[in-house]
């Protein structure tokens, strides 16, 4: 007997799941998420966010609230006792200029898993979803009479009693122990497991160390490596390598408790005294360095994310990004695909985008736990020079595939390239004359956003032809689309010289998403919009950016303002939709009506 019925299960409610189920309850598309938890994270776990991720919940209007909250760390310094008693040896900016790596929010901001799961859990709330607490998933099960029908079986540990779902999909958000990932076939866990066991302790530390607030790297030849992180109300973390003094000997978990692990850290920290006023959180763990065979089933109807598809060591402040990023990136696929304007093509996406990440991942912290280990500060200051773009979460950069265009050197010479995110551009707001960061300004709403760049906005003024992707852009032929498509357009004309009403009817009803190119001294690195994005753009021409719902360019190319160039630029941007995207039936839009 069915208890529910729902577009999407999501099993696990740590950030992964819960950055899910915000953006689908923001999207409108009715999912369950079920967590085994009788309540959200309080101390402990993932404490860092990057760069990238603070850029997330700027477009998700969610970032406030952990600003508030969390530690912001600029640098890092190292430290080492080898032969000389404990001394700094180096000391670097995290993330350097904008030009190594462009963004608003050159930091690290650190604060526990809580926080993240609390804003997420209020977003969700204010679009009217929960999470069902007390709910351990057992199994899923196809319905073979119903083709695209899932049957989740899960039991409510409150009550004892079994609860069945019937859906469309299921994620499983579920940690390394997944058991949405163990009812998948050939999705078996890839890599390997690293004997060293490492210590974790948060709490409020009395001691004369100097670079408490900063991120601290401190090795002792003897006695291993500790990871020093600030944190939220005065608290630090420490990660302590458990290193034996006896070659003969391996340190094992039944040892380790937590005064193990501060004896441990007292001695790597010797001849600085090293006491805790509070310790909230003390965990163990050992590095496995694993990916899934697969993030998806066969049919692409199950999916994994996060923990429960990959699993790293945590030293470099990856985890929760990356997991929260899995989600980020399904989440207006699932949307696309429950309303029935996804062809075949796009769910496959996920594991290809994702898992290609989750192997760089991999890579990354191979040499990133070597180097630590071995605390030499010049090759974790190498490590990091070479890997910045990819730890900030900037340069998770996707390969060339059905929603990532192939492009040409020559074609456009700007930052805009498929597969990369948008970098940070300060351009007018026409309408009311404000700055804005262009990559913000439309909020998330799981669109995809088509940018035009032009020096001037005479060339729009010209009659298109109609082409099949209209379908979606233009509401008064297809409503319930209409959300579909945010346009927009930046040009380089002096305010005084340019109205409104220049544009054509189509653009015009987009009057906040009409920007003016004249604030180059607010950019990031002083550059106009036109030229950072698409490498300026000549009289009469006008460059096209196609961005994806999750904020990564699709395409990107250049045109003539002719009729012939515009032509052309239609035929070019009916060629890329048309791959993913489908026209809506009449059965699939007036699904698409309801959840509007």
């Amino acid at each position: 007997m069915v208890d529910q019925t729902c577009d999407v299960v999501v099993v696990g409610a740590g950030p992964s799941g819960l950055m899910l189920g915000a953006n689908l309850a923001r999207f409108g598309v009715k999912a369950e998420v079920l967590d085994e938890r009788c309540d959200k994270t309080s101390t402990g776990r993932a404490d860092g966010m990057q760069p990238k991720t603070l850029e997330t919940f700027r477009q998700m209007r969610l970032l406030e609230p952990l600003l508030q909250n969390g530690v912001k760390f600029y640098d890092m310094t190292f430290w080492n006792s080898d032969r000389s008693p404990l001394r700094r040896t180096g000391r670097e900016t995290h993330y350097p200029s904008p030009s190594i790596i462009d963004v608003l929010d050159p930091y690290m901001l650190l604060g526990h898993q809580g926080m993240v799961e609390d804003v997420l859990l209020l977003d969700m709330k204010s679009h009217g979803v929960g999470v069902t607490r007390n709910a351990t998933f057992t199994e899923y099960s196809r319905q073979t009479n119903i083709r695209e029908s899932i049957n989740v079986e899960y039991k409510d540990t409150a009550t004892g009693s079994m609860r069945h779902l019937q859906t469309t999909y299921v994620v499983g958000c579920d940690g390394a122990h997944s058991k949405v990932r163990r009812c998948m076939r050939d999705a078996d866990m890839v890599g390997e497991t690293k004997d060293i066991i490492w210590g974790v302790l948060d709490g409020e530390i009395d001691t004369e160390f100097p670079d408490l607030w900063s991120k601290a790297i401190v090795h002792s030849e003897k006695h291993g490596t500790v990871l020093c992180i600030p944190r939220e109300r005065n608290m630090t973390r420490l990660y302590i390598e458990l290193v034996s003094t006896n070659q003969n000997e391996k340190i094992t978990k039944a040892v380790a408790n937590q005064d193990f692990v501060m004896t441990c850290a007292r001695e790597i920290f010797k001849p600085y005294q090293l006491e805790w006023k509070t310790i909230e959180w003390f965990g163990l763990y050992q590095i496995g360095q694993r990916v899934a065979n697969r993030f998806t089933d066969e049919v692409k109807r199950v999916f994994i994310c996060g923990d429960a598809a990959h699993t790293h060591s945590p030293k470099a402040g990856q985890g929760m990004n990356v997991s929260m990023h899995d989600s980020w990136n399904l989440a207006w696929k699932l949307n696309l695909a429950v309303r029935g304007l996804a062809t075949p093509v796009l769910l496959p996406t996920y594991e290809a985008e994702r898992r290609k990440i989750a192997l760089d991942l991999i890579n990354f912290d191979n040499e990133h736990a070597a180097a630590f280990s071995a605390g030499d500060p010049q090759k974790l200051v190498e490590n990091f020079a070479t890997n910045t773009r990819f730890i900030s979460g900037v340069g998770a950069d996707y390969d060339h595939g059905p929603l990532n265009e192939h492009l040409s050197s020559a074609q456009v010479t700007g930052d805009c390239k498929p597969g990369k995110l948008l970098t940070p551009a300060k351009v007018t707001r026409y309408v009311d004359h404000n700055p804005v960061d262009l990559q913000l300004d439309i909020p998330h709403l799981g669109q995809f956003r088509r940018v035009s760049a032009a020096a001037g906005v005479s060339y729009m003024r010209q009659p298109r032809p109609a082409a099949a992707h209209d379908e979606f852009s233009r509401p008064e032929r297809y409503l319930a689309a209409g959300d579909l498509f945010t346009l927009g357009v930046v040009t380089a004309q002096p305010k005084d010289t340019v109205e409104i009403a220049d544009l054509p009817p189509l653009l015009r009803k987009g009057r906040w998403t009409f920007y003016l190119d004249n604030v180059p001294e607010m950019d990031t690195k002083k550059m106009r919009c036109l030229d950072k994005w698409v490498g300026g753009v000549e009289e009469g021409q006008v460059g096209i950016v196609n961005i994806r719902p999750d904020g990564y360019v699709g395409s990107v190319a250049k045109w003539d303002g002719t009729e012939e160039g515009g032509k052309r630029a239609i035929s070019w941007l009916e060629n890329y939709y048309r791959v993913f995207l489908r026209e809506p039936s009449p059965l699939n839009g007036a699904k698409v009506s309801a959840k509007l």
